[in-house]
């Protein structure tokens, strides 16, 4: 049962998620970024949030940087929006998906050659 509250919890903060960092942050440093996925812990205390940026490295680090300062104020708007007895910790990690997934279209067009 907690499997589904987890999941049903996951899919909404991905969606708040995305309405936040792309309405609501104002840090220069955070550029365009996708929630590509949230994991929840069976017990709603952690939350994993994957995201995909556009840029450089440098660009990914800063935006990185800025998500885990405004922290707080995204588990704030998290929790006014999402009715939980308890807001899950959250942090952030790169989803490399995209970039695998160019890396091998990259492969499979020199391969065709």
């Amino acid at each position: 049962m907690s499997d589904i509250r987890a999941n049903r919890v996951a899919e909404q903060m991905k969606k708040e998620l995305g309405e936040i960092i792309g309405q609501k942050l104002k840090d220069p440093r955070v550029g365009f970024v996708t929630v590509t996925d949230v994991e929840v812990t069976g017990d709603v205390q952690q939350a994993k949030v994957f995201i995909s940026v556009l840029g450089s490295e440098e660009e990914k680090h800063d935006t990185l940087l800025g998500l885990a300062k405004a922290k707080g104020f995204i588990r704030s708007e998290i929790g006014k929006r999402i009715r939980l007895r308890k807001t899950p910790e959250i942090t952030f990690e790169f989803d490399e998906a995209y970039e695998y997934g160019k890396r091998i279209e990259e492969i499979l067009r020199e391969l065709n050659k």
